[in-house]
């Protein structure tokens, strides 16, 4: 009996870590105040979500590189319950990190945040592929 309550306590963490967070995957960006863009992939890091520049795009959509390729854009991004998210946001165009807030639904996500007091509207990014 003991074996068998150990085993299914294994199964049930095991099951719940399988279950990936709604935010996770791959965001495309708005366009910044340069017209240009991105695709973010975001993943788990540590108990939050972060998620690196992976793909830059200039105004006309052909692919660039940057200097922020590789970049980790969301940091110390935690659910709030009911599709809310709040952490950080780097934004490359200002060269500053927000303290932000996400509002996920479905396949956008609403992008907004503040830093010192001055707060700017991040547009809505869409969910790529």
């Amino acid at each position: 009996m003991k074996t068998l309550k150990i085993a299914a306590a294994a199964l049930i963490a095991l099951s719940t870590s399988a279950f990936a967070d709604p935010l996770e995957g791959r965001w495309q960006t708005a366009r910044d105040d340069n017209g240009n863009s991105g695709i973010i992939q975001v993943a788990p890091c540590g108990n939050a979500l972060c998620g690196r520049l992976v793909q830059s795009f200039d105004a006309s959509g052909n692919t660039i590189s940057t200097e922020h390729d590789g970049r980790m854009i969301i940091s110390e991004m935690l659910p709030q319950g009911g599709g809310a998210y709040r952490g950080k946001i780097y934004a490359p165009d200002r060269d500053r990190t927000y303290n932000s807030r996400l509002q996920l639904s479905g396949n956008s996500l609403a992008v907004s945040g503040c830093v010192f007091g001055i707060c700017r509207d991040g547009g809505t990014w869409t969910r790529a592929n």
